[in-house]
């Protein structure tokens, strides 16, 4: 098998992977879009003109938005390969130091956006599942009672299976979203092919005359078109596990033409039936076809709430690698795939999240309400970070970069503006959850600041520190010790206090510093730098990038590449436990500063995080105010 061969085999399995996973989130848009439009709280009539108008609006939507910035401009701004809204505010805060006027604004910009990330991922389960169910009502009203227990029902096995990981099944996502999709094209051919004046929603002309012929209702029915775009974040945010050309072939060879027949095809039917605005996808194909379009649109439901849920945890395990979120306890449920991985607190926290949800708004169209505020918020502080990438970045003249993403910039407002309207109605929850993710990610931010500042007051510097303590007569044991401190700090607590209550040094002493870095990967070869201080003591640095897998133990081996010899056996590592006390008076507010030393207590403890070995950890506890 030639090289050739073996790549466009590796493409094509890639392909197909992005469709199922990459594109769930989008392609189950058609459930719920058009009915949302045609609500009877929007106020737009079922009329020829309003029909073809709203289908123009939605197919050029997807060009532009979809096509032409996430696809075509946003995938250009890859972090070293990675995508998504962490890698891509890593990648706009490179261009600035930490005392520009930028780096400020930047970072918010990249933790709001990551806060409406979280609150999508809590309202795409929910909706997408929620509108699956639903179609058992087009069947018989008297299903109706059943649609939220059936619903819970669903989530709950799918959060449920979480722990076990998705490698097993996901190699079925593919295929089972690729017959989505088909059978979205096939419905459209079918009902277009019963009505082609639908096709006139191919000129944008429609579009612009739908706006202005319904004026404040089209601006309100808009907050219900942005559904048809969900999703477009996570085309992004998986562009590190498919790469960017399989995710572009997805969207052009199989997504987009199946999105848009299959909108063709439900303006089809409404100019057939306007009826059938109650809830026209269910209504493509007639009676016979409703239960196995259930069975089907749940199934990929499914999937795309899979995807929503790996994204949570992959943003999560960014998020801390950044210094944005406290340590949590991450399993790795795959041997081979890195990017599978298990987040329990996130987990249920989300399945909580969610139920609430479900149980709350009892139905798609109270949720949609809070699904548009998510997910055109998210897009608007993307094209804002795409805006300093472009600038700083790349370094492209002004110009260049306010026409490269203002015509989004206006389209993403204009979206915003009709979904916020809906506040009151639902975009609340969304807010809500992203308030207080933001508030978290702010609070642990400035919290570590705090602490930084007050241990560096109190530093003892290393150099003279070890000149002094080993020009004594210490007794030194065998073995070697590593002792975990901060870059750019000094003696390490755990070290003063070790000595304060054990009086003796090792043999051997690793000063260890671990480095957590904006890019998603370092190179191993890269991973490790050692340094003599003399007398058998030893400075080395660790540096991870935000995705990698973080294994102190087994990257300490590599240390006997540099002259260092490290036995696991007789090594001891020496953690310093901070205890923090919350004081009135500078740094944040009391409640903040309690909220700090709370998640400082409830983080997963460094030694789980570092993968250290429990019986060979010694930790010493040391009190910090704040």
């Amino acid at each position: 098998m030639t090289s050739s061969t073996v790549n466009k085999s590796g493409v094509g399995a890639l392909t197909l992977g992005a469709i199922g996973v990459v594109y769930g989130d989008i392609g189950t848009s058609p459930l719920y879009t058009m009915k949302e439009v045609f609500a009877p709280a929007h106020g737009i009539a079922v009329s020829p003109e309003n029909v073809i108008g709203v289908v123009s609006l939605i197919l050029w939507c997807l060009i532009v938005v979809i096509s032409l910035k996430y696809v075509t401009l946003v995938l250009e701004a890859d972090n070293r390969g990675q995508g998504g809204i962490m890698a891509l505010t890593a990648l706009a805060l490179k261009s600035f130091t930490k005392g520009s006027r930028f780096y400020y604004p930047v970072m918010l910009i990249g933790m709001i956006g990551a806060g409406l990330f979280f609150g999508d991922g809590v309202i795409t389960p929910a909706i997408t599942v929620l509108s699956s169910i639903e179609g058992i009502e087009v069947a018989t009203p008297a299903f109706k009672p059943y649609v939220v227990p059936v619903t819970l029902t669903v989530l709950g096995l799918l959060y449920w299976v979480q722990r076990h990981g998705t490698a097993g099944i996901g190699r079925w996502f593919g295929p089972i979203v690729l017959v989505w999709f088909a059978s979205l094209a096939g419905m459209g051919i079918a009902n277009i092919l019963a009505n082609t004046e639908i096709l006139a929603a191919l000129n944008p002309l429609y579009a612009f005359t739908f706006l202005r012929a319904n004026g404040w209702f089209a601006f309100i029915a808009l907050g219900a078109v942005v559904l048809a775009l969900t999703g477009a974040e996570a085309l992004y945010a998986d562009m590190g596990h498919f790469g960017r050309k399989p995710i572009r072939l997805a969207w052009f060879l199989a997504v987009f033409p199946a999105l848009a027949l299959n909108y063709l095809g439900q303006g089809a039917t409404l100019l057939s039936n306007p009826a059938a605005a109650v809830n026209p996808f269910f209504h493509q194909l007639g009676a016979w076809s409703i239960y196995p379009l259930v069975a089907l649109s749940t199934l990929a439901a499914v999937i795309a709430s899979q995807a929503t849920i790996s994204g949570a945890f992959s943003v999560t395990q960014q998020a801390i690698a950044l210094g944005f979120l406290p340590r949590m306890k991450i399993l790795y449920t795959s041997s081979h795939e890195k990017g599978q991985i298990y987040i329990p607190l996130v987990n249920w926290l989300q399945f909580g999240a969610v139920v609430f949800a479900v149980v709350v708004f009892g139905s798609s169209t109270n949720l949609a309400s809070a699904y548009g505020i998510a997910a055109t918020a998210t897009m608007l502080m993307t094209t804002l970070l795409t805006f300093f990438v472009v600038r700083y970045g790349w370094n492209y003249p002004w110009l260049v970069a306010v026409g490269a993403t203002s015509l989004f910039l206006a389209i993403d407002v204009a979206l915003f503006a009709s979904t916020s309207l809906k506040i009151v109605s639902g975009g609340w929850f969304t807010l809500f959850i992203s308030v207080i993710m933001v508030t978290i990610m702010l609070t642990w931010r400035k919290g570590r600041e705090l602490v930084f500042d007050n241990l560096k007051s109190h530093l003892i510097p290393l150099p003279e520190f070890l000149k002094s303590l080993l020009d004594t007569s210490l007794r030194r044991v065998s073995g070697t010790a590593v002792f975990f401190r901060t870059e750019g700090d000094g003696v390490p607590h755990a070290m003063l206090r070790n000595l304060l209550h054990n009086k003796i040094l090792h043999e051997r002493i690793v000063f260890l510093t671990v480095i957590s870095t904006d890019i998603p990967t370092v190179p191993r070869a890269e991973r490790i730098r050692v340094e003599l201080l003399g007398n058998n003591c030893y400075q080395v640095n660790l540096t991870y990038g935000f995705v990698d897998f973080t294994d102190v133990p087994a990257d300490l081996v590599m240390c006997s590449e540099h002259g260092l010899h490290i036995d696991p056996v007789e090594t001891s590592y020496f953690l310093a436990r901070e205890n923090i006390i919350a004081t009135p008076g500078a740094g944040m507010a009391l409640w903040r500063e309690s909220l700090y030393a709370s998640m400082v207590k409830n983080a997963c403890v460094a030694a789980d995080h570092f993968r250290l070995p429990s019986d060979r950890v010694i930790e010493l506890g040391t009190q910090v105010e704040i």
